[in-house]
């Protein structure tokens, strides 16, 4: 399915570009400290979000989105990421949500959500892993049992769900045929809107990613019309929930290249302002040596996942893409992280300077949206699949 994306010229994105870097500047960057400390959920960028039209990012125009090519919306992550990577995470998974709507949902489901969600007056995410179950969807235990013609009642457990206390609305992957063989044939899609049996049962506390909610999801005898199936037909909610996961893991690429920039930026500029032994550090080889590191993995990073964006606009199938940009990018991350907090040395570990929060913030990138151990064997399972001998 080709990609609905409008062609943004290099001017029209340079415009959206520095529309971001206006709104990061007045409206977030002077907020992080306190929020991310007492994480708080950022009500008033979250406001400011929707008013730019972020939540419709990706959706198509035809439906109230802004339409970007997923390329522009990568490097919109970055620069948010470059801010406050919990901001990015306020689109991310909602979008997934979307997308699964507008390449899998029915004429109907289109017409009723997209609007909604390219607005912001429904917010949300993509309900997949459970207390047992991560990496393994397909050993969900979450059940949607057939009430007459019109509806299902749900049960069972999600965690770690991303914009579930503050959403309204979430793509919720669950078993219509928990005997079916393959596993995958018995698993659906839902659209799942709060309500009686839908409830939140706890806050997760975090290392980082503060700020933005995450929590556990019981259901309870929640019912849900059977119009909120997705697609309309049982059985193909695997394959729609890996479809969104391609777009999940170049958004996640794109943050791991703006925690790397943000890292090298703030060690560029630590290393020429400290001093020791009669110089700025940054003339001592051993820093320099590190600082070359760090540019060389941002690069890196941030061509793989322009390369990875690229391959999801043609329509065609890019996890193999996707994986290599998120597994390169988030380790980037990382590295560049550790390293600048070695750059900045006892300030580095100091709540004063940033980069305490970036070195809590780069590990969930290795984890989320599919850990880069999983990575890796999609990778080489997809390397194999394109280059048989």
């Amino acid at each position: 399915m080709a990609n609905h994306a409008e062609t943004v010229d290099s001017e029209q994105e340079a415009l959206i570009l520095d529309g971001i870097e206006r709104f990061l500047d007045r409206d977030v960057r002077p907020h992080v400290a306190a929020l991310e400390h007492d994480d708080i959920y950022p009500e008033d960028i979250v406001e400011k979000m929707k008013e730019m039209g972020l939540f419709g990012a990706t959706i198509s125009e035809d439906y109230g989105g802004l339409g970007l090519p997923i390329t522009t919306y990568a490097k919109i992550i970055e620069r948010l990421s470059h801010a406050w990577m919990s901001v990015s995470g306020l689109i991310n998974s909602h979008l997934i949500m979307a997308a699964a709507v507008e390449r899998f949902g029915t004429d109907e489901q289109r017409d009723s959500y997209l609007p909604r969600f390219a607005s912001g007056e429904l917010r949300g995410g993509l309900a997949l892993t459970e207390p047992d179950c991560g990496t393994d969807l397909q050993a969900i235990r979450t059940t949607a049992k057939r009430e007459g013609n019109n509806a299902y009642v749900i049960n069972g457990a999600k965690t770690w769900i991303t914009n579930s206390i503050h959403g309204s609305c979430l793509a919720l992957l669950v078993k219509t045929d928990p005997d079916a063989e393959p596993r995958h044939k018995g698993m659906s899609l839902f659209l799942a809107e709060k309500g009686e049996g839908f409830r939140v049962s706890r806050k997760l506390e975090k290392l980082g990613y503060r700020g933005i909610d995450t929590a556990e999801l019981a259901f309870e005898d929640y019912r849900v019309d059977a119009d909120k199936l997705i697609g309309g037909v049982e059985g193909k909610g695997l394959q729609h929930a890996l479809s969104g996961l391609e777009l999940g893991r170049i958004n996640v690429a794109a943050r791991g290249v703006g925690v790397a920039q943000s890292c090298l930026d703030e060690a560029v500029r630590y290393s020429q302002e400290r001093k020791t032994f009669g110089k700025p550090i940054c003339q001592h080889q051993s820093i320099q040596i590190k600082l070359a590191d760090m540019v060389t993995r941002t690069e890196a990073a941030r061509l793989l996942t322009e390369r990875a964006a690229l391959a999801y606009e043609t329509g065609q199938r890019c996890d193999m893409e996707a994986g290599i940009a998120k597994l390169f990018a988030t380790e980037a991350a990382l590295e560049n992280s550790i390293e600048a907090m070695r750059i900045h040395g006892g300030y580095g570990y100091s709540k004063e300077f940033p980069i305490e929060r970036m070195y809590r913030d780069a590990p969930l990138l290795c984890i989320g949206e599919g850990t880069n151990e999983i990575q890796r064997l999609i990778i080489a399972r997809q390397l194999i699949e394109r280059h048989p001998a």
